[in-house]
């Protein structure tokens, strides 16, 4: 019955990371063309005794923001540039699409568990 109920813990902290995971994501399309805005990253943390996974510190991605040339927005320079962001549409869809992956795989798991652990007490009734 343990290793149901682990399961169970294991299969929901999953799930609440990837959730996580998203939730990040969806910021990052949603600040797209934000100027100066540094893609958001998240990585994950695991406790080696229990199999629990976290989402671990929130990260700001560091690679260049992009330079555009628009003279007449406020933010722009001398030379008419200003910073976009460094937010890459097609990497941002392919992790919602990993993230969601994994977030149904685990429910999956989830729901296989609470299967077992039913059939179990029915057992037990007898």
């Amino acid at each position: 019955m343990a290793d149901l109920s682990g399961a169970l813990s294991v299969s929901a902290s999953g799930m609440g990371a990837q959730s996580s995971r998203l939730r990040h994501v969806a910021e990052n399309i949603a600040n797209a063309d934000t100027p100066g805005y540094h893609r958001k990253t998240v990585s994950f943390r695991t406790d080696d005794d229990a199999g629990l996974v976290a989402p671990g510190p929130v990260q700001l991605d560091q690679s260049p923001l992009a330079r555009i040339f628009d003279p007449g927005h406020p933010l722009a320079d001398d030379s008419g540039h200003h910073d976009g962001s460094n937010v890459d549409l097609v990497i941002e869809i392919a992790d919602a699409r990993e993230a969601q992956r994994s977030y149904e795989a685990n429910l999956s798991m989830f729901d296989q568990a609470r299967r077992m652990t039913q059939s179990l007490f029915e057992l037990l009734r007898r």
